[in-house]
């Protein structure tokens, strides 16, 4: 079992900044891949970023390319989404995953975080 907590969502203005945290606990050594997804109201869960585990093997939706950044403090178990000039189309809740793939596709992760409210003003 692995158990997933994030934090770091928030208010923020457009083309402001935020920093979420997604640590991870339990049976992390099962852990192939992490990745960031967000749901807005009347959306589907959509992918953000991604990364292995245990590599520098990363992964961007073409949305966020140069804006958004995914890493590890392997110390902490913590997987971190940097996230740069924040655009007032992007307010979602943000989950963060962990599965046996690094893919797009929600259904390839097994674990998911309780989710956090990250809202762009314009």
């Amino acid at each position: 079992q692995v158990q997933l907590v994030e934090s770091g969502g928030g208010l923020v203005q457009a083309g402001g900044s935020l920093r979420l945290s997604c640590a991870a606990s339990g049976r992390t050594f099962s852990i192939y891949a992490m990745g960031w997804f967000r749901q807005a109201p009347g959306k589907e869960r959509e992918f953000v970023a991604g990364k292995r585990w245990d590599g520098d093997t990363t992964s961007y939706s073409d949305s966020v390319k140069g804006r958004f950044t995914i890493s590890k403090d392997n110390a902490k178990n913590t997987v971190y989404l940097q996230m740069n000039s924040l655009r007032p189309e992007e307010p979602a809740v943000y989950y963060c995953a962990a599965g046996s793939r690094l893919v797009v596709n929600r259904r390839g992760y097994d674990y998911w975080g309780q989710g956090t409210q990250v809202t762009v003003s314009s």
